[in-house]
């Protein structure tokens, strides 16, 4: 498998260098030049498979001979140790949790997914890597997780002061080693940027390998398809699919699926205010805004990253887009209203990310009183205690998972909003490499 810059499709790549580099240095993002075809024997089976028999198989369609199977095996097998739940919540809605990995979030499977490839990597050569991540909620713990203690890698963690909840805040600030937590005066927009341009420069660095693990790096974006090869498995074909989008990774991980023939019949982009995919679906004009803050944080992106990517799959056919993808927002107002009025009819406990693909589920079911379909859920109630427990007046039970990290002293290194300040914060501690 071949990958091409989006922004130069002449610049063709394979899966190592891709994840290496994570972004070109015109800031191109690499995408497949093909989405694979799955056979009909792969979709009998499925029913049965597990989430790492999924991600075997479709991880080496991916990677290709840079990482054999085998050793593809020992990456997912190792990746995917936790359960992925699909609980029914009523006569025609199913939620796909994706919360029960170690930080309580869906990024855990992206993350562990492209930390195991990072370790393969690491065994090849002497280099050290520094993966920059950009995160406006559960991306950094998951990162921070999934890399504490891989030999020859740091990460460091840019995330927006003021902007994340205090226990998202203390999974990326209190594991120390070789992770590092930047605490940014500015919005995740900033961030990204930041990362973004720190990565076009890092040609210059020859002994440092510098790449993101943010959904901008592929080694992100393709495991977040496996679940739904698992979801649609289980569930049967012919299901909607509403998706909590801010970077817009996950959707376009599930647009890939579809397009490589899983039964999913249309994709709901449910975001909060930070309405610049659902407006473009309904006007063909993409104005990317400066991000608003909301409580539902993970969202809070004003440019999605993989947006280009999400077109292309589509092969930038606005036709074919909104064909197959629905857009709409919500308030914080409605996002507290649907966490308490769910939890009141159903018993279900939401946190704002899944209450927004509820409620996108629901605004597209009411126009099609015949479907049925399946809204993903992101995040634990248990990082949003403070939103959720007033609203439904339940305690939310803490994972164990989470509970370590409430007594963690935060680290953080603060720092202005700018790209050339963290390029400068990397001279200083890189300097020598």
């Amino acid at each position: 498998m071949k990958y091409y810059n989006l922004k130069d499709r002449r610049v063709i790549t394979g899966f190592r260098e891709a994840v290496e580099r994570g972004i070109s240095p015109d800031m191109g993002l690499f995408m497949p030049e093909r989405i694979p075809r799955l056979d009909d024997a792969f979709f009998r089976q499925l029913p049965s498979m597990t989430l790492p028999e999924i991600g075997i198989e479709v991880g080496s369609l991916y990677a290709g001979d840079d990482i054999p199977r085998k050793v593809m095996r020992q990456i997912c097998e190792e990746a995917f140790d936790f359960p992925v739940v699909i609980r029914q919540v009523d006569e025609r809605k199913l939620v796909l949790e994706l919360f029960h990995g170690p930080t309580a979030a869906f990024k855990d499977f992206g993350a562990r997914f492209m930390a195991g490839c990072f370790r393969y990597f690491s065994s090849r050569d002497d280099k050290r890597r520094v993966v920059l991540v950009a995160t406006s909620g559960d991306t950094g713990g998951a990162i921070a997780s999934s890399f504490l203690g891989v030999e020859g890698v740091d990460v460091i963690i840019l995330y927006p002061s003021g902007k994340v909840s205090s226990l998202q805040e203390n999974q990326l600030t209190t594991l120390g080693r070789n992770i590092t937590a930047v605490e940014v005066d500015g919005s995740f927009d900033d961030c990204q940027a930041m990362v973004k341009s720190a990565l076009a420069g890092s040609a210059n660095r020859t002994n440092l390998k510098l790449t993101s693990a943010n959904s901008i790096n592929i080694a992100r974006l393709i495991p977040q398809s496996f679940y739904y090869y698992y979801a649609i498995g289980c569930s049967g074909n012919g299901r909607v699919l509403s998706v909590p989008s801010g970077n817009f990774g996950n959707i376009t991980a599930a647009a890939m699926a579809r397009r490589s023939g899983l039964g999913i019949d249309h994709l709901v982009a449910a975001t909060n205010v930070n309405r610049v995919v659902p407006d473009y679906l309904k006007t063909g004009i993409y104005a990317p805004a400066v991000s608003v803050a909301t409580i539902a944080n993970a969202m809070d992106v004003g440019n999605p990253g993989n947006f280009d990517r999400l077109r292309r799959v589509f092969d930038d056919d606005y036709g074919a887009i909104t064909g197959s993808v629905s857009g709409y927002w919500f308030d914080d107002d409605r996002i507290r209203e649907h966490i308490g009025q769910e939890y009141q009819r159903t018993g279900y406990l939401l946190d704002p990310h899944g209450a927004v693909a509820s409620l996108g589920l629901d605004a597209y079911l009411e126009h099609h009183p015949g479907s049925g379909g399946i809204f993903v859920a992101t995040a634990h109630p248990a990082k949003f205690r403070d939103i959720v427990e007033p609203l439904t007046g339940q305690t939310v039970e803490i994972p164990d998972s989470l509970r370590n990290f409430l007594a963690g002293k935060k680290q953080s290194v603060k720092m202005k909003a700018g790209p050339q300040n963290i390029e400068e914060y990397l001279d200083d501690i890189y300097q020598n490499e």
